[in-house]
């Protein structure tokens, strides 16, 4: 299993965001985690497509981009960019989910689903065949530096036996109070894609923080 580190520029500097990105492309991250909330879906606001255009191009990294907003699909296509690899959207806030999905494939993406910490993964049975990535929300989203919710290990675990009992290629990522002392029960539990945001962001060093993860990346190997 391929493990990778998406850093959440939430927890970055916005007044120095490319050089925040920077140092976590220097540190090894494979993905840039972009969480954008509307003020509706999530209490916070935090980013529109503008700033991701400013990095477009930029950086060699990715974009994982996190939709926390209502009406997804009136926006979706304004964060296709050479470096989107993933837009994921909220189950949550999704009235037809399989043509929401459809849709982001169709620009050439790959498509994600985020469930909150309260909902099933029942909610996913009929959707998971067609996505490539299922975001598990360990916090309530709307703000960065929250705890861990550790009843999302088993969520994590009844997720992967659901994949694989279905022979299906779906990325985990655990996106919510993942940092460096439990990053390896998450990955043990079945994850494969880790965000981290204060716990990169909010050190001296967020490239040295990404050279750490990526040392547990390699212990679980």
């Amino acid at each position: 299993m391929k493990y990778q580190l998406s850093p959440s520029i939430l927890s970055a500097d916005f007044g120095r965001l490319y050089e925040d990105t920077v140092k976590v492309e220097k540190g090894g991250a494979d993905m840039l985690h972009i969480d954008v909330m509307d003020g509706h879906f999530v209490p916070n606001i935090t980013i529109g497509p503008v700033v991701l255009e400013g990095l477009a191009g930029k950086t060699k990294m990715p974009f994982d981009v996190h939709l926390m907003i209502e009406n997804p699909d009136k926006y979706i296509d304004k964060f296709v960019f050479d470096n989107t690899e993933y837009i994921s959207v909220h189950q949550e806030a999704c009235v037809h989910l399989h043509r929401t999905v459809q849709y982001i494939k169709s620009l050439g993406v790959k498509a994600g689903v985020a469930i909150n910490p309260a909902t099933s993964l029942r909610t996913l049975d009929e959707i998971l065949e067609y996505i490539d990535l299922v975001i598990v929300m360990t916090v309530n989203p709307g703000f960065g530096g929250q705890s861990f919710i550790e009843s999302g290990l088993r969520k994590i675990t009844e997720l992967r036996d659901m994949i694989e009992k279905r022979g299906l290629n779906v990325d985990i990522e655990v996106d919510g109070g993942v940092k460096l002392t439990n990053a390896s029960s998450v990955l043990d539990a079945g994850a494969n894609i880790l965000v981290a945001g204060s716990a990169v962001f909010s050190k001296p060093d967020p490239a040295e923080e990404c050279r750490k993860f990526a040392e547990i990346f390699r212990e679980m190997k």
